[in-house]
């Protein structure tokens, strides 16, 4: 796909990938369309973009305020041609320290954003005979880890979306892709691990938001329905696949160091 003067709607833009990927696609011509809750921090993003952009502060919690502001981003600029729905926070406690207040949090802005933004978009993607999602999941959709229970639930829920509505849109020309990504050094580690032990134990596999940034730019511009990051894990996934129970008994040392 040919990125210039495409409308891209990115949420959660206001830091980390969401930053950083609608600078790159500014950079290749495109129209970022910026949404996160503090226009503040929007503002301060938008200053790192080169082009064209849109700006809009918008709580994908708040199903009144997506089905505006998707209302007012389609009559500004008249279509949208991608969606990358990149909101999203992590929480690692063991399971009996979270309440469950904090599972439905989470659950609401990583999972039930994904669902308001994707409903708020669709029926223009189908009208118009083509579009592409991105939903931004993670590799803990695919192996659940210690200290993780609420965080890889909502991520199983990402992709168990993702991979049914790919189903459903299929022959519409609509694109449904899902960008798997497993620890990146943003600040999602602030709020994650504000201790600095877990960032500190997966360091020597800590991805720079400019290499997953560059990769999701890149599945927009191929049309791919699946990237998992970095490339060996996709291949471990799918041996986790093939021998699940075994693969944990293996990787538990690996895979644990909450």
């Amino acid at each position: 796909m040919e990125l210039k003067n495409k409308i891209v709607v990115i949420t959660g833009a206001s830091s980390g990938i969401g930053a950083l990927t609608a600078q790159m696609l500014s950079g290749r011509g495109a129209v970022p369309v910026l949404l996160a809750r503090s226009e503040d921090k929007l503002k301060e993003t938008a200053a790192g973009i080169p082009g064209v952009f849109g700006l809009y502060p918008c709580d994908v919690r708040d199903a009144a305020a997506v089905e505006e502001t998707f209302d007012r981003i389609l009559a500004d600029y008249g279509r949208i041609d991608i969606l990358l729905n990149n909101a999203g926070y992590g929480k690692f406690a063991p399971f009996t320290d979270m309440d469950p207040e904090e599972f439905d949090d989470m659950m609401d802005v990583n999972y039930m954003g994904i669902v308001r933004c994707t409903k708020a978009v669709v029926p223009h993607m189908l009208a118009r005979g083509s579009g592409q999602i991105v939903n931004v999941a993670s590799m803990a959709g695919k192996i659940g880890t210690s200290k993780a229970v609420a965080y890889t639930a909502t991520k199983h829920a990402v992709l168990g979306f993702t991979n049914a509505l790919r189903q459903e849109l299929r022959k519409t020309g609509i694109i449904v892709s899902a960008v798997n990504p497993g620890p990146i050094a943003t600040d999602f580690f602030k709020i994650a691990d504000p201790s600095g032990g877990y960032e500190k134990s997966v360091a020597r596999m800590m991805m720079t938001p400019e290499h997953v940034s560059t990769k999701i730019v890149r599945l927009m511009e191929k049309g791919k329905e699946e990237l998992d990051l970095p490339g060996l894990a996709g291949f471990g996934i799918r041996l986790y696949g093939l021998f699940p129970r075994l693969a944990d008994k293996l990787t538990y040392n690996a895979m644990n160091r909450k």
